[in-house]
């Protein structure tokens, strides 16, 4: 079981701090209305993650027990389609576009509806299950639902960690990016590395 935890924890670390659109938003929100309305956003963002686990668990523990053969086109699929992200990533504008006009908060329940819907109606959240979580489960002979919720848990801790401690220092990490440009470079490579490497990892 720990033989798939630790890289499933630490491949989760990874995609969580690589620059994407919900941490970017925690940012926006940190810096134009303070650490309070980032950390809500954050657990917006978070719980619409339970409903993408809830689809990805219901609906491939079903395929998977049927078929062992199911389980590996799966995986190659899962493994297929982050190198697909990797092309994508690696395709895009290395710059870190932060804009401050499209942010229009009202109170902590908008902010928090707002990150959640943002999360649960982007169907790009549930494929990426679809393609991370079977490959980290360790029994699948056992309860496959329970290990997806499991997984889906552990996901959603290190991500509000993570937002949450984006949200605190969001000043210095606002002030970082813009005083080093070539940061988006940077962060464009890693997040290409990453999703290949974790490719490798569910195919391994």
């Amino acid at each position: 079981m720990l033989d798939q935890l630790i890289p499933f924890l630490l491949a989760s670390i990874l995609l969580t701090i690589s620059p994407g659109p919900d941490i970017i938003y925690v940012l926006i929100q940190s810096i134009s209305n303070g650490k309070k309305a980032g950390l809500v956003t954050s657990l917006g963002l978070v719980s619409g993650i339970l409903v993408h686990t809830s689809l990805v668990a219901f609906g491939v523990s079903v395929l998977i027990k049927e078929s062992e053969t199911i389980f590996l086109i799966i995986k190659i699929f899962g493994a297929i389609y982050l190198f697909y992200l990797a092309f994508q990533v690696w395709k895009s504008k290395s710059d870190i576009s932060l804009d401050h006009d499209k942010v229009n908060i009202n109170n902590t329940t908008s902010l928090f509806r707002k990150g959640f819907i943002m999360n649960v109606l982007n169907p790009k959240v549930t494929i990426f299950f679809l393609a991370f979580f079977p490959g980290f489960l360790w029994d699948t002979e056992g309860n496959l639902i329970f290990q997806f919720y499991f997984l889906g848990f552990i996901f959603m801790l290190q991500a509000l960690l993570i937002f949450g401690t984006t949200a605190l220092l969001a000043g210095k990490t606002f002030d970082f990016l813009q005083n080093y440009p070539a940061s988006g470079v940077v962060l464009r490579w890693t997040q290409v590395a990453i999703f290949i490497i974790i490719g490798f990892l569910i195919l391994l």
